[in-house]
């Protein structure tokens, strides 16, 4: 017992622990790249029921081995506007379902015998570096990784369990154990601790598993810790909301809100069983299998007997968030980091806000009208202020094109990356016409001139063709639709041949002296912001035609 070497126990758990983070993560990553082109069509499954979120919910987090990562991540789509609370309680739902698939792979090392991972973690490592350094095409690559992963995350769990071989005998950590089951508050607190500290409650219940395989956890000390782990899976998600919507941090609040009410309910359970029904159970010790069922009935358990109760749930997380002040305003882009972990997702996030912004223009386009005919100032002010706005955003959004870039996307994808930074410039190039007829107005009220009532009818009309113009392009940027982009491209036809056609009776008239000088240039300046608000309309909706005719041609 004298011979002990602690310092060399913790570097090697600390190592086997750092192994077991990596293999995850690197499992992680490699299956979110290979299912990255199907995770746009997941999304959408999401809006059809709660019951499809669970399943949604459990799927991914058996995948990405963290329901912590799934619903850190599940803040960043709420914050980012992809998703409603009421979706989000069904993926909270199944994500704790999810989580059970990684103790269940660890526990196989009981039941599978010479082929449980834990023995084919080296050959898993081979294999899988070997094919993500040697094969060409992509997938191959991820699915190398995978492979990689999985080893990596088994010899891990092996590394951990041989470094606590030597504390198997020691009075005082079976004691400790013990006094675990005894005290189910002191249970609690360690398996809170550990996963928040680890950020993973998959990686926390491994570390539990790998002690039971060394009898050290008695049967009441593992329901305890587990209960706290799951409350602990909590700290991670409720940090991530920081900053964020109001949706958003009540998504955190769901995640905490479920948890800990499961965790409560089934300790108090735990109790009254272990000291009135069978206390003789309580001071077994449970091996890593158990572990895993004890995880499963616990999370199966938990969905069933709440997700009844799911609306009432998130009338307390909307009631907790109901006096926070909403952070996100107009200007502030509601595009989210924790989501470029996938693409997909990232480039729909920009997209929306691409739209946003899009109606943002439309709103000071709508009031341009109202000023050229009555120079109002407070009118003037608000297009000024909300072009503001709009510049700040689009520089948000450009930055977070950039870093999109940045990941590592199919060619297809980058092309049409590129073609969205050119849509926040011409949506940018809008909003500075406005503020172009903003200033056409200050200089009619500054002159003291007002146009006649001819050459308001004439304005009018391009001002409605050219609205008509533009929102057919944001629509069409909307629903993907190229029927409404070719219907803009139609009426920029029109808006420019009304605009060459106006140009020359405007020019007609200041020949023959029929018209204030002045007064021209205001009219001038007008109609050539109208055409070329209408152009980069055109530009918007060439965007949609041309990613549509792309994916036809692949199809």
């Amino acid at each position: 017992m004298g011979d002990i070497n602690y310092f060399k126990i913790l570097f090697v758990f600390v190592g086997g622990l750092g192994l077991l983070l990596y293999g995850m993560q690197i499992m992680a990553d490699g299956l979110q790249k290979v299912a990255g082109s199907k995770m746009k069509k997941i999304l959408e499954a999401l809006t059809q029921s709660k019951f499809m979120s669970v399943i949604v919910g459990a799927l991914v987090t058996g995948l990405v081995h963290s329901s912590t990562a799934v619903t850190v991540m599940t803040v960043g789509f709420v914050n980012a506007g992809l998703m409603n609370l009421s979706q989000t309680v069904g993926i909270i739902m199944g994500a704790n379902i999810g989580t059970t698939v990684t103790s269940w792979l660890i526990s196989s090392v009981e039941w599978l015998g010479i082929f449980s991972p834990s023995n084919l973690a080296p050959l898993s490592v081979g294999i899988g570096a070997g094919m993500f350094l040697f094969c060409k095409k992509e997938k191959f690559k991820q699915t190398g990784l995978i492979i990689t992963g999985f080893g990596i995350l088994f010899m891990g769990m092996n590394q951990i369990t041989e470094a606590c071989v030597p504390l198997k005998d020691l009075p005082y950590i079976k004691n400790a154990f013990a006094d675990m089951g005894k005290n189910p508050l002191l249970g609690m607190l360690t398996g809170i601790i550990v996963t928040a500290i680890l950020h993973s409650s998959a990686a926390s219940v491994g570390i539990l598993q790998s002690l039971a395989i060394l009898n050290l956890i008695p049967w009441n000390s593992a329901v305890y810790i587990i209960m706290g782990q799951n409350i602990g899976t909590c700290v991670t998600t409720l940090f991530s909301s920081i900053g964020t919507s109001k949706n958003a941090k009540a998504t955190a609040y769901l995640h905490l809100i479920f948890n800990l009410i499961g965790s409560l309910i089934f300790s108090f359970i735990a109790i009254i069983y272990f000291v009135f029904i069978r206390p003789d159970l309580g001071n077994n010790f449970v091996d890593a299998t158990q572990i895993s069922i004890i995880h499963s009935v616990f999370n199966l358990s938990t969905t069933f007997l709440l997700y009844p109760f799911s609306d009432w749930i998130i009338k307390i997380a909307e009631f907790l968030v109901k006096n926070i002040k909403d952070e996100a305003g107009d200007s502030i882009a509601r595009l989210d980091v924790r989501i470029l972990n996938n693409p997909n997702f990232a480039v729909q996030s920009c997209v929306k806000e691409i739209i946003r912004m899009g109606y943002m223009a439309e709103k000071n386009l709508k009031l341009c009208i109202k000023i050229l005919f009555e120079p109002k100032e407070n009118l003037i002010k608000e297009i000024l202020e909300r072009e503001k706005q709009i510049d700040i955003l689009s520089h948000a959004i450009i930055k977070y094109l950039v870093k999109i870039c940045n990941i590592n996307m199919a060619r297809k994808e980058n092309k049409f990356m590129t073609k969205l930074f050119h849509t926040v410039n011409d949506i940018e190039r809008v909003g500075d016409h406005c503020e172009n007829l903003a200033e056409v107005a200050e200089y009619l009220k500054g002159e003291e001139l007002s146009f006649l009532a001819k050459e308001k009818n004439e304005l009018q009309e391009l001002f409605d063709l050219t609205l008509e113009c533009y929102d057919s392009s944001i629509k069409a940027l909307e629903e993907n639709n190229k029927l409404t982009a070719q219907k803009t491209v139609l009426l920029e036809q029109k808006v420019d041949a009304l605009e060459k056609n106006l140009r020359n009776k405007t020019i007609s008239r200041l020949s023959k002296g029929n018209y204030e000088p002045k007064l021209s240039v205001a009219f001038f300046d007008a109609i050539n912001n109208l055409e070329r608000i209408a152009d980069h309309a055109l530009n918007i909706s060439r965007v949609v035609l041309k990613y549509k005719k792309a994916n036809n041609g692949q199809n």
